[in-house]
């Protein structure tokens, strides 16, 4: 579940328009044998965590909340949306699972978001549902218009029923409700979603041994909000898009994140190439440059080398050293006992027996 749960976290960007504001709900729910429990959700604004539903009191609690929230969420309004997603998970689970137990888990997903754009209007409304890891539909509402995606497991009948009252709940419950309740987090929680961290820019080169010539990586890392565009330039031409990998967004443990885009480079190439970033926290934006060199890890491993080689010189001769002062010290000391000795034996020769 725990995967499966952040597949769904980690698509809010995808659906969200750069520099605007969401609030998104993530639920799970679980048929079969599992630790788990049955139904939870999450809710995030943006990309925080600001509280989740606790099944076993089936109350929701607020988390990492350093200001008084009591007034953010309606308990009548969380009332509504649980029950109602919930008894959506029930339906689908009969619809597609014919309400029968199998001997493997069955797990059913849905996000929920609505989105504040910058100059403080509403923006569109989401609900994106899941089963065993694959969108089923969608549906979106905005200025009064509503789109629908999949459902190919309704009838006609039913599914022009589910769109009509899709349609009214969310027109006259869901969209009022969360936009009213998005604004009231970003009151109390302007300063921690409004942060700027700059992001830190560098080339990375290595040696391919299969293609025998080289993959460079643009790292951009450490910056927040998570909206950011980065490009790979040749000679100043964008790098066609079938030549990059990567470019996924991935969250670091300091809450801020991190994109990488990487490309193949063959040994003979001379051209020049340029990582350039553009980002909130950025007022004009970040170019770096690697002139590529391929010659340079070599060059890197021949200083190795011979870095190596004179240690081993210098402690060679070091232990030589060492070993002919020893015997030198050692053959001193042998002779002066040797004269010890025969001074010795003279002075018993030339005693006299009588006396």
């Amino acid at each position: 579940m725990a995967i499966t749960l952040i597949l769904l976290v980690l698509s809010v960007p995808a659906v969200t328009s750069k520099g605007s504001h969401s609030l998104s709900l993530h639920s799970t729910y679980i048929k079969g044998k599992t630790l788990f429990p049955e139904y939870s959700y999450t809710f995030m604004l943006d990309d925080v965590v600001v509280g989740h539903f606790n099944s076993k009191t089936l109350t929701y609690v607020p988390k990492g909340n350093t200001t008084d929230e009591d007034d953010v969420i309606d308990p009548q309004h969380i009332s509504i949306i649980s029950k109602y997603i919930y008894d959506d998970f029930e339906e689908r689970w009969i619809v597609l699972e014919g309400g029968n137990l199998t001997d493997s888990l069955q797990v059913h997903q849905k996000m929920v978001l609505c989105e504040l754009l910058n100059n403080d209007k509403p923006g569109q409304m989401i609900s994106r549902s899941a089963s065993k890891g694959f969108t089923t539909d969608e549906l979106c509402y905005l200025d009064g218009k509503f789109t629908y995606q999949g459902g190919s497991y309704f009838t006609q009948q039913e599914l022009k029923l589910h769109l009509q009252l899709s349609m009214w709940r969310h027109e006259n419950l869901y969209y009022p409700a969360c936009i009213k309740t998005l604004k009231n987090y970003l009151k109390k929680r302007k300063k921690q979603v409004n942060r700027k961290v700059k992001p830190r820019l560098k080339f990375i080169q290595k040696a391919n041994s299969d293609s025998g010539g080289f993959r460079v990586s643009c790292l951009a890392t450490g910056f927040y909000p998570r909206h950011i565009n980065l490009t790979l330039f040749r000679d100043g031409q964008p790098v066609a898009d079938h030549e990059i990998t990567g470019g996924d967004l991935l969250p670091n443990a300091d809450g801020t994140y991190q994109m990488r885009k990487s490309m193949e480079i063959s040994a003979a190439d001379k051209h020049k190439y340029t990582c350039s970033v553009t980002h909130l926290s950025l007022d004009n934006k970040l170019d770096i440059e690697l002139e590529f060199d391929p010659g340079e890890p070599f060059k890197s491993v021949i200083t190795l080398v011979l870095t190596v080689l004179a240690l081993v010189l210098v402690f060679g001769t070091l232990v030589l050293v060492s070993g002919i002062i020893i015997c030198k010290c050692r053959r001193r000391q042998a002779a002066s006992l040797k004269s010890d000795y025969s001074a010795a034996s003279t002075s018993e020769e030339n005693m006299d027996p009588a006396s």
